[in-house]
């Protein structure tokens, strides 16, 4: 392991060490990969693809004490919220083929009407029809 690499995991250890406990220096204090980076000062990707093990160890820790990483935090709001958009569009669903049925069957009542009266006006028309002078 080069003296470079091992600055960079004791750098992330100490950052994850200040978010723990509440006391950021370089970030906003978030538990997250992005604010990890920040307080570690290195990029984002050195966490997520070089240092995988003190990613999961961080968000293992966050999950050890009770705390949800504001990464799903925010993801399970957006679920509550598409679950609630889907209630609502499937209400909107069965109301709208409720609609539907309602409109056809009154399609039909007119369709039988309409033939009903076609068949009166052919029925007067093929009456006689005379003059009077």
């Amino acid at each position: 392991m080069t003296s470079e690499h091992t600055a960079e995991r004791d750098s992330i250890k100490a950052a994850a060490s200040r978010l723990l406990t509440g006391t950021p220096l370089r970030s906003n204090g978030a538990l997250t990969v992005v604010a990890l980076a920040e307080e570690a000062s290195v990029k984002r990707h050195v966490l997520t693809h070089r240092h995988t093990d003190l990613k999961d160890l961080f968000y293992a820790q966050v999950r050890a004490q009770g705390q949800v990483p504001d990464s799903e935090r925010r993801l399970r709001q957006e679920l509550d919220t598409t679950r609630r958009q889907l209630a609502e569009a499937n209400e909107r669903i069965k109301t709208l083929e409720n609609d539907n049925d309602a409109l056809a069957r009154i399609v039909n009542v007119l369709a039988a009407e309409n033939a009903l009266f076609r068949d009166q006006l052919q029925s007067a028309s093929s009456a006689v029809v005379r003059p009077l002078h």
